[in-house]
């Protein structure tokens, strides 16, 4: 690890987390939140949070950068939707970033049979990251006037 690389911890969410990812919000997830809901960063972190089954808070070097989890869509036939939602240290130490989130489908993938959601269609970096972490990618489709882009990943796949 170089000198100025990130250390990276990763911890259960906390709500005390969601204030100070949510004044940091990157740029393109504060669009995407609003966009797909209305929200401001706040608001949709908060609201991630409470409605998730699982839900982590990666530190860098002991602050919260980033959060992310799984809600259930449908328990019964095993459906999630996973989310993420971050600040520009994301992007600053994105090496890292890829490092500890490489497995995080596979575990997810352990509790839901099939994991899916929408991700707006001009968030360029989390469409890569999203297919280096190899969820299928479908066409553009306008919500709230904007496009986003299904996203899914799971045994109908396999």
């Amino acid at each position: 690890m170089s000198p100025l690389a990130a250390e990276i911890a990763i911890t259960p969410a906390r709500p005390g987390h969601i204030r100070e990812i949510a004044a940091r919000m990157r740029h393109a997830d504060r669009e995407e939140v609003f966009a797909a809901s209305g929200r401001s960063p706040l608001s949709a972190l908060s609201f991630s949070h409470r409605h998730s089954s699982l839900a982590w808070t990666a530190l860098f070097n002991g602050r919260p950068e980033v959060m992310w989890g799984v809600g259930d869509i449908n328990i019964l036939t095993g459906i999630g939707a996973p989310w993420l939602l971050g600040t520009d240290a994301v992007e600053e130490n994105f090496r890292a970033f890829l490092r500890i989130s490489r497995d995080w489908p596979a575990q997810l993938l352990g509790r839901y049979r099939l994991l899916r959601n929408v991700v707006d269609a001009r968030n360029t970096v989390s469409l890569r990251w999203l297919e280096w972490l190899g969820f299928r990618l479908f066409e553009p489709v306008e919500i709230n006037g904007h496009p986003f882009r299904l996203f899914e990943m799971g045994e109908i796949y396999v």
